[in-house]
């Protein structure tokens, strides 16, 4: 396997410099991601099993075959895996129902609805959501034991311990605990999802990343916001972005009051959420994507971001998907017309009309064993950056931006 690797490393170099991709510089590092993810993902799928005709095959499929078509099959990839996923909690979480006694015996988890911060105006709405749905019954499981169980499963879990990254704004750090095969989805990036139409919700806006590193933005625009999830929780329980851990952002404050202010300022305009909320586990512990850290100079990145549409139709999945959307959903598909967002029309790309959450995951670009989780920002060079900040290529990130 490691001599396949190899060759998927070195078709990876290849394609991302073919001149086969568009012209646009954003639109070219979509497509080399999106080319490099085909390759990884599909390594991934290949298994232990795989030989080299079946490398060259896909690697041969990667330069011939179109970016829509590609997207799909990374799409199909990273739906399998996380199809998986989410049965192995299935089989830790429900009950046996042939295991009458054990069932009558599992005390029912309560739902206590969290302390409000003072971050809890953040999302529009200020009381708990009426007519929530039912949460139905999991085992009492901690959030470390259930960790440590889908370890013995899937082979890998993760935790958050200081990073080793040596800047003093590093703070936790997100460590893979096990092994994991290159192209395998590794963390969830957990919050709250907001189209364009929904930008100005998000707290602290306009300058929205001002106070707050665990923001992501996909390619389409959407941004996802992972401030309230926080670390997760102990309980499956209905979550809907509302309630606002008292973490403090890993930004220094240099200002006295500034913090407290950016908090008033968060407050936004008044608005109605999409939904009252849906039911989540909180527990999951491959959600903790926003942990990942920017490697330093002399670092190099083991993961790489992957949109992922998740398809709503899957309920079965539903509650392992640690995201919900604000606003309706009618407002989501937008399309930029120079730095105007309009409402496009017709059916989702690709021609299917059921309704996706548009996530991220992050997926492992190398085998990872027991280390830290390096993901590379790709910062905006328009911008300023901060000081701790190193480019890992600084032609990507003028691309990502372009």
């Amino acid at each position: 396997m490691a001599f396949l690797f190899r060759k998927f490393q070195e078709a990876v170099k290849t394609l991302a410099k073919s001149r086969t991709f568009a012209r646009d510089p954003r639109q070219l590092q979509f497509e080399a991601d999106m080319n490099r993810l085909f390759l990884y993902t599909c390594y991934n799928r290949l298994g232990r099993d795989a030989d080299e005709a079946d490398a060259e095959e896909i690697i041969d499929m990667a330069s011939k075959a179109s970016v829509t078509d590609q997207q799909k099959q990374v799409h199909e990839n990273i739906h399998s895996q996380i199809t998986n996923f989410s049965k192995s909690m299935d089989e830790l979480l429900l009950p046996d129902m042939m295991k009458t006694n054990e069932a009558l015996e599992s005390p029912r988890q309560s739902n206590v609805t969290p302390r409000q911060s003072g971050l809890s105006f953040a999302v529009g709405k200020t009381s708990p959501p009426t007519g929530c749905p039912a949460v139905p019954e999991t085992r009492p499981l901690k959030r470390a034991e259930l960790s440590q169980k889908l370890k013995d499963l899937i082979g890998y879990t993760l935790d958050l311990q200081p990073s080793l990254v040596p800047h003093k704004d590093a703070g936790q750090g997100l460590f893979l605990v096990g092994e994991a095969e290159v192209g395998s989805v590794i963390a969830l990036y957990p919050g709250v999802i907001h189209s364009p139409a929904y930008y100005r919700y998000i707290p602290g806006y306009p300058r929205v990343n001002a106070y707050n590193p665990y923001l992501i933005t996909r390619y389409d625009s959407i941004v996802i916001n992972a401030q309230p999830w926080g670390s997760g929780g102990e309980t499956r329980e209905v979550w809907d972005g509302l309630q606002v851990p008292e973490i403090r952002s890993r930004v220094e404050v240099t200002e006295k009051g500034t913090y407290q202010l950016w908090k008033v300022l968060s407050k936004p305009l008044e608005s109605t959420r999409g939904s009252g909320g849906e039911v989540l586990e909180r527990r999951n512990p491959l959600a903790l994507a926003h942990f990942a850290n920017h490697p330093a100079k002399g670092m190099v990145p083991n993961v790489m971001v992957c949109p992922y549409d998740f398809p709503l139709n899957e309920k079965d999945l539903r509650t392992y998907i640690p995201n919900v959307l604000f606003g309706n959903a009618d407002e989501v598909n937008m399309r930029r017309f120079g730095s105007f967002w309009f409402k496009s029309g017709g059916t989702r790309k690709g021609g299917s009309d059921i309704p996706v959450l548009k996530t991220l995951v992050l997926v492992a670009t190398r085998a990872l064993c027991n280390e830290e989780v390096l993901l590379n920002y790709r910062l905006s060079n328009s911008k300023r950056r901060p000081a701790w900040y190193t480019p890992v290529d600084e032609e990507e990130d003028r691309r990502r931006w372009g």
